[in-house]
């Protein structure tokens, strides 16, 4: 029907100049920061009137929204193919120094994200933002559901392995399959992105690695946390870091992850640490009875008469 090619058209069209505009304000911000960010600006950039961007976006806010969640999506992409890494430990590692050199590689876009304003970072992470950005978001997080359902089966794996005395870290993840299922396509990547680090998370407490106590989800605040901070203070203290960044963010990692082999439960580590000290204990034993025993010797066995008493003179 030649109507419906002409609302095709128009509709592309549409979507045209809405990336231009995104294009434009990205290039801004990457140039000058977000506080050089404007309508006018971008209207300027792009040869049109600002009154033409009011169609597409009703405010700089929604614009750096739409930014927002763009960025996360890229971010998450850098997380998909490490949700392939066997253990979770060094899976953990590798997220974080991935979150890392995202936010050092890519400052105005992280600074955007989670240090210019809270409704910004939950603009990213919330559904409604990922709807705008849906032609990067839904990509990814479809990709984040074929990694994140691989570290599934390796739950599920670990936990059939598990013997009689971790059945209880076992049912733990399977009772936490119901709150931790796998992202769906149409799931924002902030979604995807923390399924994968709780997968991971649940993972360890299967392999009896972290305690069967712990909350994965604030246990996943924490860690983030830490990232954010070593980002944060990297992108605005001029004195920080002493060291060299990677050398900071492995020492944070293994002060987080510096945790027994993969596939030795914590009761394992124990045992195995008590009969190493049993071990280094036994020598010290064994002299101390070779010593008692030595002395507790009668003269019969030994063969050496007892010196006798000497008499006393006669007056």
């Amino acid at each position: 029907m030649p109507g419906m090619g002409i609302v095709e058209r128009k509709s592309r069209q549409k979507q045209a100049l809405r990336e231009r505009i995104l294009d434009a304000a990205r290039r801004i911000v990457m140039r000058e920061g977000f506080a050089a960010l404007s309508m006018r600006k971008i209207a300027d950039a792009i040869e049109y009137s600002p009154a033409t961007l009011y169609l597409h976006f009703a405010s700089r806010d929604e614009i750096a929204q739409a930014l927002c969640a763009e960025g996360y999506a890229q971010l998450l992409a850098t997380f998909v193919p490490l949700a392939q890494i066997a253990d979770p430990a060094e899976r953990l590692k590798a997220l974080g120094r991935a979150y890392v050199a995202f936010g050092v590689a890519h400052p105005e876009t992280y600074r955007l994200i989670f240090m210019e304003d809270p409704s910004y970072t939950g603009a990213a992470l919330g559904g409604a933002a990922a709807a705008a950005g849906k032609g990067a978001g839904g990509a990814v997080a479809a990709v984040a559901d074929a990694g994140v359902t691989a570290a599934s089966e390796a739950v599920e794996t670990t936990a059939a392995g598990t013997t009689a005395a971790g059945t209880t870290a076992a049912a733990s993840t399977a009772s936490g399959k119901a709150n931790l299922a796998p992202a769906k396509p149409d799931d924002d990547p902030g979604d995807a992105a923390l399924h994968i680090m709780l997968r991971a998370l649940e993972e360890l407490k299967a392999a009896g690695r972290l305690s069967a106590s712990m909350d994965v989800a604030v246990w996943a605040e924490a860690f983030w946390a830490t990232l954010h901070g070593i980002v944060a203070l990297n992108l605005t203290c001029p004195v920080f870091p002493s060291a060299p960044l990677d050398t900071v963010v492995g020492v944070a990692l293994d002060t987080w992850l510096g945790m027994q082999p993969a596939g030795q439960s914590q009761g394992a580590a124990k045992s195995t640490r008590a009969g190493k000290k049993k071990s280094a204990e036994a020598p010290a034993e064994l002299h101390a009875e070779a010593h008692s025993e030595a002395h507790a010797e009668s003269p019969a066995e030994t063969g050496v008469k007892p010196a006798t008493k000497p008499k006393a003179a006669s007056a």
